[in-house]
C-alpha cells in the first residue's frame, strides 16, 4: 500500500484553486488532472519520481495529500502551485474589461508547478494544431507511456510519460499517437536535455524562456507557454498563438490584431502581460466568428 503524506497550507489571499489550476488542464478527459466534486487530483513527474497530489479546500484550508516517490515533493510545491510566489502588487487595469475581472475574480492568480518536463510536453503536442488533436496526442502518450498514478487516484489517471518514456517511443508509436515528424523531433530532442531545461525555473523571466528556446522546436509560443506554468510567468505573451492575437484585440479595441498589434497594447502591463492575458481570458469574452472552425488532422491516417 502506497504510503499517504499530508499538509494543510492557509493562504492569506483569496483563492480559487479550479480557476487558478485551469492552464494545467489539457481537456475533460485529461489523465493527469481530474477535477471530483470533492477535490482536484493531479499526476505528475518529480525529480524523486512520479508522484499524485488530491487538493481538498476546508474552510480557509487548503488540505494537500500526496502518494508515490514523488510524494513530497509535490506537497512541498503546493504554495507556489497555487499562487503563493505570484507578486502583483504593482499591476494597474489599463482597460475596463481588465479592471472588472480583477475586481470580480481577487482569486485569480499564477500559479507554477515548479517542474518544466511535465508542462513541455503538453505544450509541444499543441504547436500548430487544433485543441481536439493536442489533447487526443496526450491522452494517448499518456495512457500507453506514462506511469499510472500512485495512491488512490481516480481510474484511468496517468503522469505524463518520462523523459527516458519518450525516447523509446517508436516511429509507429508516435504516429498512432497523432504526433508528426515535426513535434516528436522537438520532444525527442527536449528529452534529451531534459535534466538541464529544469534550469529554466530557477532562472525565470526572459532567461528562462531562452534556456528553453534552445531546443530545436521550442520557439517563442512554446516557451511561453511552459513559463507561464512552470514558474508562473507573469509576463511571457504566447505570442504565435492562432486566437489570443484577435481575442486581445476585440475585447480590448474592438478589432483584429496581429501579434505586433498585441504586443503594442499590451505594452503598458508589462511586466504583467501575460496577466492581462488571462484576466481578458477569464471575462468569458469571446470574438466574432467569421467563417468555420479548422477541421482537425487524424496523422495516423496518413
Amino acid at each position: 500500500m502506497t504510503a499517504t503524506l499530508e499538509r494543510a497550507w492557509t493562504p492569506d489571499y483569496s483563492l480559487d484553486v479550479s480557476t487558478l489550476l485551469a492552464p494545467l488542464r489539457r481537456g475533460a478527459g485529461d489523465p493527469a488532472l481530474r477535477r471530483e466534486p470533492d477535490a482536484v487530483w493531479l499526476a505528475g513527474n518529480t525529480t524523486a519520481g512520479v508522484g499524485t497530489l488530491a487538493l481538498r479546500r476546508s474552510g480557509s484550508e487548503v488540505l494537500a495529500r500526496a502518494w508515490g516517490p514523488g510524494a513530497a515533493d509535490l506537497l512541498d510545491g503546493v504554495p507556489a502551485l497555487l499562487g503563493a510566489e505570484d507578486d502583483d502588487s504593482d499591476f494597474q487595469a489599463h482597460h475596463p474589461i481588465v479592471a472588472e475581472v480583477r475586481r470580480r475574480m481577487p482569486g485569480l492568480r499564477l500559479g507554477a508547478v515548479g517542474r518544466v518536463w511535465d508542462v513541455l510536453v503538453a505544450a509541444v503536442l499543441e504547436q500548430k494544431v487544433t485543441g481536439f488533436e493536442a489533447r487526443r496526442s496526450w491522452r494517448e502518450l499518456c495512457r500507453r507511456f506514462g506511469t499510472p498514478a500512485p495512491g488512490p487516484a481516480p481510474a484511468g489517471m496517468f503522469a505524463p510519460p518520462t523523459p527516458r518514456a519518450v525516447l523509446g517511443i517508436t516511429d509507429w508509436e508516435w504516429h498512432r499517437a497523432g504526433v508528426d515528424g515535426a513535434r516528436r523531433r522537438t520532444l525527442i530532442a527536449a528529452a534529451q536535455v531534459a535534466h538541464r531545461l529544469e534550469d529554466a525555473v530557477a532562472l525565470r523571466g526572459e532567461e528562462g524562456r531562452a534556456l528553453l528556446r534552445k531546443v530545436p522546436g521550442i520557439g517563442v509560443w512554446t516557451a511561453a507557454e511552459v513559463a507561464q506554468r512552470a514558474w508562473g510567468d507573469a509576463d511571457a505573451v504566447s505570442v504565435g498563438d492562432f486566437h489570443i492575437p484577435s481575442v486581445v484585440g476585440f475585447a480590448l479595441l474592438g478589432h483584429k490584431l496581429d501579434d505586433d498589434g498585441m504586443l503594442e497594447v499590451l505594452a503598458p502591463y508589462a511586466p504583467h502581460r501575460h496577466r492581462a492575458v488571462r484576466y481578458i481570458e477569464a471575462s468569458g469574452f469571446r470574438k466574432p466568428r467569421f467563417g468555420p472552425r479548422f477541421a482537425p488532422r487524424d496523422y495516423r491516417s496518413l
